[in-house]
């Protein structure tokens, strides 16, 4: 069949709106008609070379849709269900799998480094050329085929489009502070970056019931944000030395717990400089491949910090999803006043030049 993508043909490009053609899922696969995509700062790692991907490849990871097709053994999924893709695909019985840590399974991460699904070939064709699949999903397509083992099914009258914002962004950040950091109530909480993960994790840090939320970040528009997520201070680090605020506001105590959530090696050791003894710093931006941080060992050590990353929000997606709706549903989780604009597909590459110029807080296309 026929599908409107966007492809990313090289590093440095706009995203090309072609027409592919899509083969029908095989074993262990469904086809999903995608309704709604994220527009994240992942696939503009990709796009900007920040972040290696296989090329020429359909990018997108973060969508909802309805199953259309289900290929030959599927037994979870049929057509007509209410689905999010989930980026990195797990095989529920490896160490990490078992351990509660599915984002760092290798199957998974076998997706993401080849570009193709797991019999080593992919379903989109241009005119007789292999296209890539990004991260398992490739959410930038009308229709795409997806492992069964990475899809959720969702319940029908829950809005797709605000759907589509749990599978990476809502996750990522609401996930950090629930499982990589695991939050305490009465705690103080920094973070670093006001974008459509920072403010998930403003509002997960609120909902785990921390003292004092400190939000940083470039742009005032988004400072306004992150009070609406639960932040109790604001910090623009364009005016003021963020780690000297910081240290202030916690009368030179420090934090418990300090997010970074842009990807800089300059705010990573800023977020690390912030805390206090036997504080955390979790790393959530992506950066370069090749970008490395220094820290001070004697603080490390006698002050028994601790530095550390997350992925997908260290969270087991099939279980915390429907969570998430839930406390969306009891309206604890605020979903509406995160999709601050919809584009239609076509319009893609201007819904990420909005994004680069720090507009709005999370945008979705749809199909």
């Amino acid at each position: 069949m026929k599908a409107r993508a966007a492809i990313l043909f090289e590093v440095g490009k706009k995203l090309d709106l072609r027409e592919v053609e899509v083969e029908p899922p095989r074993s262990g696969e469904v086809l999903i008609k995608m309704a709604a995509a994220g527009i994240c700062h992942s696939d503009l790692h990709v796009m900007t070379g920040h972040l290696d991907a296989p090329l020429p490849a359909i990018l997108g990871h973060e969508g909802s849709g309805i199953v259309a097709e289900a290929g030959p053994g599927v037994t979870s999924l049929k057509p007509g269900d209410h689905v999010i893709p989930l980026w990195r695909l797990s095989c529920s019985v490896c160490e990490y799998c078992s351990d509660g840590r599915p984002a760092l399974c290798a199957e998974g991460l076998q997706i993401r480094k080849t570009g193709r699904l797991l019999d080593g070939s992919t379903r989109f064709k241009l005119d007789g050329m292999e296209i890539k699949h990004f991260a398992g999903v490739s959410s930038f397509s009308e229709y795409s085929v997806v492992p069964e083992r990475a899809v959720l099914k969702i319940p029908d009258d829950f809005p797709l489009d605000r759907a589509a914002l749990l599978g990476c962004g809502v996750i990522t950040g609401v996930g950090a502070v629930f499982h990589s950091a695991r939050v305490k109530p009465g705690s103080s909480v920094a973070v670093f970056g006001s974008g459509g993960v920072g403010i998930n994790v403003i509002q997960g840090a609120a909902i785990a019931g921390a003292e004092k939320i400190i939000a940083v970040d470039l742009f005032p528009n988004k400072l306004e944000f992150a009070k609406q997520f639960g932040a109790t201070h604001t910090i623009n680090a364009k005016e003021t030395n963020p780690v000297e605020t910081i240290r202030a506001l916690t009368g030179g105590r420090g934090v418990d717990y300090a997010f970074e959530v842009i990807g800089l090696p300059a705010t990573i050791r800023q977020a690390y400089d912030t805390l206090s003894k036997r504080g955390m710093a979790i790393v959530v931006g992506v950066a370069p491949t090749t970008v490395e941080i220094s820290v001070p060992i004697m603080t490390l050590v006698f002050e028994e910090r601790v530095l550390t990353g997350s992925v997908y929000g260290s969270s087991r997606p099939l279980i915390d999803i429907p969570i998430l709706i839930n406390l969306y549903r009891a309206g604890k989780l605020k979903l509406d006043e995160l999709l601050t604009r919809r584009y239609p597909f076509i319009q893609i590459n201007e819904a990420y030049e909005a994004l680069e110029r720090g507009e709005g807080i999370r945008s979705v296309v749809t199909f």
